[in-house]
């Protein structure tokens, strides 16, 4: 059912973004602990090699997808409060 006072369409928008966070960090926390620590991908350069573990990868694109998330969902709400719709 769609909300249809602004103050219950401001509510849906702050819970979708809240299922959106605590679900990406969750996932992040679980991709953290299930790979392993010591594998990973290296770089080499000439100045020396850069190391980045999978368990670090996973975490930080978690993240990052709940921020595309959040962007996109905050944009949409934006786009229909100026009056544009799908």
């Amino acid at each position: 059912m769609l909300a249809q006072t602004v103050l219950g369409q401001t509510l849906l928008l702050v819970f979708r973004i809240a299922f959106v966070w605590a679900g990406g960090i969750l996932i992040a926390v679980f991709v953290a602990a299930l790979l392993p620590g010591e594998s990973g991908l290296r770089f080499s350069s000439s100045k020396g090699t850069l190391f980045l573990p999978y368990s670090k990868l996973g975490f930080w694109t978690c993240i990052w997808a709940a921020v595309t998330v959040t962007v996109l969902v905050v944009v949409s709400a934006m786009l229909r409060d100026f009056g544009f719709r799908s």
